[in-house]
C-alpha cells in the first residue's frame, strides 16, 4: 500500500516525458487553467454582462449629453436606436404569444391542463392580493401624500389629466370584451374601449346633461384576446387527434423559428438600452425639484417593490419548492434589465422566455404556456403602484379612508390589473378607476405620471419577476407530479409481473401451454403464455 502510495506521489510530481515537473511549470498549467475557466465564465454570460454594461453606459451618456442643451428633434435622434429596439421586441411579440400559447396547450393533457392553469390562476390572484395589501400598509406607514397639498402649484403641471372618468362598471365590461375579439386581425392592434358621449336631454323645461356610454376602437394589440383565442385552440388540435398534429407541428415550428429571431435580437439589447436609458436622463426639465417634492411617493412606492420582488415572491418559490429563489433569479438579469429600460412586460417576454428555458431549465410546455399568460394578468408591480397612489392622493386631499374604500381599492386594483396591459397608459387609467370607486377627485394624476417613468421601471421588473417565479413554480409541481406517476407506473408494472406467473389470479384470457419449472435455464417458445 505504500509503495503503491509513493508510486503515485511520483507519478504525480512527473511531466508528460517522465521527468519531475519545475514549480514555474506547474504554476503555468494552473494559470492556464484559470484562464480557461475565466474565458468560459466571459462566454457563458457575456449577455448579461453587456446588458448591465448598457445600462450604466446609457446613464454616464444622459449626464454627459445633458448639459449641451439638445432641442427635441436632437433627442429623438438619439433616442432612435432605442426606439429600434422597442419596434424589433414588439414585432415577435404577436407570433410569440399565439405560437407559444397554441404549443403549449395542445402539448400538456387535458388533466395537467386544468390541474397547472388553476395553480397558476390562484398564484397569480393570490400575489396580487398580497402586493395590494402591502402598498396599502406602506402608504399610511409612510404617508407620501401628507402636507404636499403645493404640489401641483410647485411643479406647474395640468391638472384634471384624463377628459373623461370611465365608469367602473365599463372597465369590467371592457375586460370580458376584450376577452372574446370581433375580429381576431383587428385584435393584433386594435382594442375596444368604452368612450362617453354627453347628450343633452330636455325634459318638462329642464335641460339635462346626460353621458350615454358608446363602443369605440382604441390604438394597441388585444393581447387578452389573443391569448385567450390561442388557449382554445390549443385544446382543440389537442381533442382532434391525429388529424390536428401537422397544424401542432406548424405552430411549434413556427415558434422555434422566432425564438431564433429573439436569439438575434438579444445581441441588440444592450445598444438599444444604452440609448433608451440616457435619452430618457436628458428629456428629464427639473429631476432635483420633481425627487424632493414628491420624494415619499417615490420612496414608498420603490420600497414596496423592493420588498414584495425581493422578500415575499421569493418566500413564496421557497416554500413551494425548498429551491433557493436567489439562485433562480440570478439567471434572469438580462430580462430584468430589458423590464427596467423598456418599461413593457410584453416586450420583455421574449428574453424572458428565452433566458428561464436556457439557464433555469424550466420546461418549453410550461414556460411557453404560462409567461405568454402571467405578461398580461399578472401585474404585481402594477397593484402596488395604483393603491400607493390611490393612498397618497387620498391623503394629498386629506381624506381619511375607512375599512369599505380600503377594500375597494384592493379588490379594485387586483382586478382591474388584469387589462392594464392592453391600454394605452393603462396604469394611470387603473388609477382613475380606483379612485372613481372610492369617490376621490382624478385631478391630481398629473402628479402620478410625474415620477411615471421612474416608478414604472421597478414595477415592469417586480411584474415580470412574479411570471417567472410562477414558471419555476408550476415547472416543479409538473416535474414532481411526473415522477410520482413514473413510480406508480413501476409498482403497477411489478405487480402485474408478479400476477402474470400465478394460475390463480391470471386472467381468464390467458392460457398456459406448456408450463415449466423456473429451475430450467432454457425456456422453449411454446412455453410463454399467450392472449387470446
Amino acid at each position: 500500500m505504500e509503495e503503491a502510495a509513493a508510486a503515485a506521489e511520483g507519478k504525480a510530481g512527473r511531466g508528460r516525458n517522465g521527468h519531475a515537473e519545475s514549480p514555474a511549470a506547474e504554476e503555468r498549467r494552473g494559470g492556464g487553467a484559470r484562464l480557461r475557466g475565466c474565458r468560459g465564465f466571459l462566454r457563458r454570460n457575456a449577455l448579461v454582462l453587456l446588458t448591465v454594461s448598457g445600462v450604466v453606459a446609457g446613464v454616464a451618456l444622459g449626464a454627459a449629453v445633458r448639459g449641451a442643451a439638445l432641442g427635441p428633434a436632437q433627442i429623438a435622434y438619439l433616442a432612435f436606436p432605442g426606439e429600434l429596439l422597442l419596434r424589433m421586441l414588439r414585432m415577435v411579440i404577436l407570433p410569440l404569444v399565439v405560437c407559444s400559447l397554441v404549443s403549449g396547450a395542445a402539448s400538456l393533457d387535458t388533466r395537467s391542463l386544468g390541474r397547472l392553469g388553476g395553480i397558476a390562476l390562484a398564484y397569480f390572484l393570490g400575489t396580487t392580493l398580497l402586493a395590494s395589501g402591502l402598498a396599502v400598509a406602506l402608504g399610511f406607514i409612510v404617508r407620501p401624500g401628507a402636507g404636499a397639498s403645493a404640489l401641483n402649484t410647485q411643479l406647474g403641471l395640468p391638472g384634471a389629466l384624463p377628459p373623461t372618468s370611465k365608469e367602473t362598471v365599463d372597465s369590467f365590461l371592457d375586460l370580458v370584451r376584450n376577452l372574446f375579439p370581433a375580429n381576431l386581425v383587428a385584435a393584433a392592434f386594435e382594442t375596444y374601449a368604452t368612450d362617453y358621449k354627453m347628450l343633452l336631454r330636455n325634459t318638462s323645461g329642464n335641460a339635462t346633461l346626460e353621458k350615454i356610454p358608446v363602443g369605440t376602437e382604441i390604438k394597441g394589440m388585444n393581447i387578452l384576446g389573443l391569448v385567450m383565442f390561442a388557449l382554445v385552440l390549443g385544446v382543440a388540435l389537442k381533442k382532434l387527434g391525429p388529424e390536428g398534429e401537422d397544424l401542432i407541428r406548424f405552430f411549434n415550428s413556427f415558434n422555434e423559428a422566432t425564438m431564433v429571431l429573439v436569439t438575434w435580437i438579444m445581441w441588440y439589447v444592450p445598444i438599444g438600452i444604452m440609448f433608451l436609458v440616457g435619452s430618457k436622463i436628458v428629456e428629464m426639465e427639473d429631476i432635483v425639484l420633481l425627487v424632493t417634492s414628491l420624494g415619499k411617493y417615490i420612496f414608498a412606492s420603490i420600497l414596496g417593490h423592493v420588498i414584495h420582488g425581493g422578500i415575499i415572491l421569493p418566500l413564496i418559490y421557497f416554500a413551494a419548492t425548498r429551491q433557493n429563489p436567489y439562485r433562480f433569479l440570478l439567471g434572469l438579469i438580462t430580462p430584468f434589465a430589458t423590464a427596467f429600460a423598456t418599461c413593457s412586460s410584453s416586450a420583455t417576454l421574449p428574453s424572458m422566455i428565452k433566458c428561464i428555458e436556457e439557464n433555469n431549465k424550466v420546461d418549453k410546455r410550461i414556460s411557453r404556456f404560462i409567461l405568454p399568460i402571467g405578461a398580461t394578468v399578472n401585474m404585481d408591480g402594477a397593484a402596488i403602484f395604483q393603491c400607493m397612489a390611490a393612498v397618497f392622493i387620498a391623503q394629498l386631499n386629506n381624506v381619511d379612508l375607512n375599512p369599505g374604500q380600503i377594500f375597494t381599492i384592493l379588490v379594485t386594483a387586483t382586478a382591474s390589473s388584469v387589462g392594464a396591459a392592453g391600454v394605452p397608459a393603462g396604469g394611470v387609467l387603473t388609477i382613475a378607476i380606483i379612485l372613481e370607486a372610492i369617490g376621490l377627485p382624478t385631478n391630481d394624476l398629473s402628479l402620478i405620471l410625474a415620477v411615471d417613468w421612474i416608478v414604472d421601471r421597478t414595477t415592469t421588473v417586480v411584474n415580470v419577476e412574479g411570471d417567472a417565479l410562477g414558471a419555476g413554480i408550476l415547472n416543479y409541481l409538473n416535474e414532481k407530479d411526473k415522477k410520482e406517476r413514473e413510480q406508480e407506473l413501476k409498482e403497477v408494472t411489478v405487480e402485474a409481473v408478479a400476477n402474470s406467473k400465478s394460475e390463480a389470479e391470471t386472467s381468464p384470457l390467458v392460457t398456459h401451454k406448456n408450463p415449466v419449472s423456473n429451475t430450467s435455464s432454457t425456456v422453449d417458445p411454446e412455453s410463454k403464455e399467450s392472449v387470446l
